[in-house]
C-alpha cells in the first residue's frame, strides 16, 4: 500500500530525502523512498512530521504502518492550517547564534558564514542546508559559549520542542552569551486549546518566505495549552531583555527582544 498521487510540497521532501545520507542508501521511487525511511525507523521524529506535514490532508488521513514505537500515529494529531512565515534578511552585525539550527536550517540559509548554528540532534545539523559558519552539537539549557560571545541570537521555531520548564534557564544562557545591546528574534506558534483528548498533538505546516527563496516545511509537537507570544515576553523581562517588537500572525508570533545595555 502506498500513494499514487503525491503534491509538490512532499516531493521537495522527498527530493531532499532522495539525495540525503541514509536515505539515497534507501533506493526506489521518491514514494518508495519515503515508506521505507518511515518503515525502517531512518529518521528521527522530529524530521518525520516535518515530511508529514507538507503532505496533503488526505493522504495525512491515511494510516501508515510505521513499526518504530518513536513515531506517533498520525490519529494524535490536530492539523492546523498552514502557516504563511515571512522572514526577512534583518540587519545583523557579528556572529549570530542560531538554536534549533538544524533541519531547514532557516537562519544558516538566510545569514550564512554570520550563523552558528546548534542543535541537540546530530543528524538534524548534518542535513540542514545553507552554509553556516559552524554546526555544533549542543544543549540550548548548557550553552559551551564565553559570555558576551554574539550579538545576535535566533530561535526559529524551536522553543515549541523545548520543555516550557525549561525555557527560563534558555533565555539565562542566551542572555548570559549576548553582548548588551544584542539582539535575540524569537519566532514560535501559538498553541490552541485541547478541543479533543485523543488528539494531544499538533502539526503545523509552514510556508516559509525567505527574501532569495520558498520553503516548505512543517512541525509537530504535543499542544502545550495558553503557550504564545505573551509567555515569552514574561521570561523576556525576567532574564533582563526589553522588548522591540512584537508581531503576532494567525497561529504563530515573532518577538524582537534586546539585552538591556
Amino acid at each position: 500500500m502506498f500513494f499514487s498521487v503525491i503534491t509538490e510540497p512532499a516531493f521537495f521532501f522527498l527530493e531532499t530525502l532522495s539525495h540525503s545520507e541514509p536515505y539515497n542508501q534507501v533506493g526506489g521511487s521518491k514514494s518508495q523512498i519515503f515508506y521505507q525511511v518511515l518503515k525502517e525507523g531512518l529518521m528521527s521524529t522530529k524530521r518525520y512530521v516535518r515530511i508529514l506535514a507538507a503532505l496533503p490532508t488526505a493522504l495525512l488521513a491515511i494510516n501508515l504502518v510505521v513499526d518504530s514505537q518513536e513515531k506517533p500515529e498520525m490519529a494524535q494529531y490536530v492539523i492546523h492550517p498552514k502557516l504563511e512565515v515571512a522572514v526577512p534578511d534583518f540587519p545583523a552585525e557579528g556572529l549570530i547564534l542560531d538554536i534549533g539550527g538544524g533541519g531547514e536550517g532557516v537562519i544558516g540559509q538566510l545569514k550564512g558564514r554570520q550563523v552558528v548554528a546548534i542543535d541537540l540532534l546530530k543528524r538534524e545539523l548534518q542535513d540542514a542546508p545553507g552554509e553556516p559558519l559552524l554546526k555544533i552539537v549542543m544543549d540550548a539549557r548548557d550553552l559551551k559559549f564565553l559570555d558576551k560571545a554574539f550579538d545576535t541570537a535566533t530561535v526559529f521555531f524551536t522553543f515549541m520542542y523545548i520543555a516550557p520548564a525549561d525555557h527560563a534557564k534558555v533565555f539565562q544562557e542566551l542572555h548570559r552569551v549576548l553582548r548588551p545591546g544584542g539582539r535575540l528574534l524569537i519566532w514560535d506558534p501559538i498553541f490552541p486549546a485541547k478541543a479533543d483528548p485523543a488528539k494531544p498533538r499538533i502539526m503545523y505546516p509552514l510556508h516559509v518566505k525567505l527574501p532569495a527563496k520558498e520553503i516548505n516545511t512543517g512541525y509537530g509537537v504535543k499542544i502545550v495549552e495558553g503557550q504564545g507570544a505573551e509567555h515569552f515576553l514574561e521570561l523576556a523581562k525576567a532574564s533582563g531583555f526589553d522588548v522591540v517588537g512584537k508581531k503576532s500572525e494567525t497561529g504563530w508570533f515573532h518577538l524582537e527582544l534586546k539585552k538591556k545595555a
